[in-house]
């Protein structure tokens, strides 16, 4: 069941109880995860959803791992089973630094937005200009076409001319083999009976 409606609270986290149950070397890295899991605990999230924010993080660990602090000042704010802790009271740097981030945050988007509508822009160029060249090419294409096809009439005409040709000459032959192979025989067969 995601909750959609934002919650902000403020709370002091106790932190000198967890940390000085671990090892001096481990004490930031336990203080850190004693302040997830109150904000899981306190704001009804789970232990992966409970995020903390840059100066919070920067805070706990500014003394180093041995010494980190006895207690802390945050605001939470959740937002869809996510909840975001940050320190209370941020200096006036670091609320500069915020607001320098999300300008170029802002900026970048806006950036993304301009590249993209170019990018969209550019590919409907491209595809104007592909359909234009299929249409010229089509039109090239059967120009080129009309072209070849009247050569391929022309060609076959001179080839029924050649074969008529052939089958002219060819016929003419028969004809004349026909003619002449009678008189052969007639004059073979005088010669057998003048012999006989």
């Amino acid at each position: 069941m995601a909750d959609t409606k934002k919650l902000e609270r403020e709370y002091v986290i106790p932190l000198r109880k967890e940390w000085l149950k671990t090892p001096m070397h481990k004490r930031a890295k336990k203080a850190v995860r004693a302040v997830r899991m109150f904000l899981a605990r306190h704001m009804k999230v789970e232990f992966e959803d409970a995020r903390l924010g840059r100066f919070l993080n920067e805070y706990l660990w500014a003394r180093g791992q041995k010494h980190p602090p006895a207690k802390v000042k945050v605001k939470v704010v959740r937002e869809e089973n996510i909840a975001r802790a940050e320190l209370a009271d941020l200096s006036e740097k670091q609320k500069k630094i915020l607001e320098e981030e999300k300008k170029t945050e802002e900026m970048r988007k806006k950036e993304k937005e301009e590249q993209e509508k170019a990018a969209k822009a550019k590919e409907e160029a491209e595809k104007k200009a592909e359909k234009a060249e299929k249409k010229e090419g089509k039109k090239k294409e059967t120009e080129e076409e009309k072209e070849e096809k009247e050569k391929k009439k022309e060609l076959l005409k001179e080839d029924i001319k050649e074969i008529k040709k052939e089958a002219n000459e060819e016929k003419i032959k028969e004809k004349a083999e026909t003619k002449q192979t009678p008189q052969h025989q007639a004059q073979h067969t005088m010669k057998r009976q003048h012999s006989e």
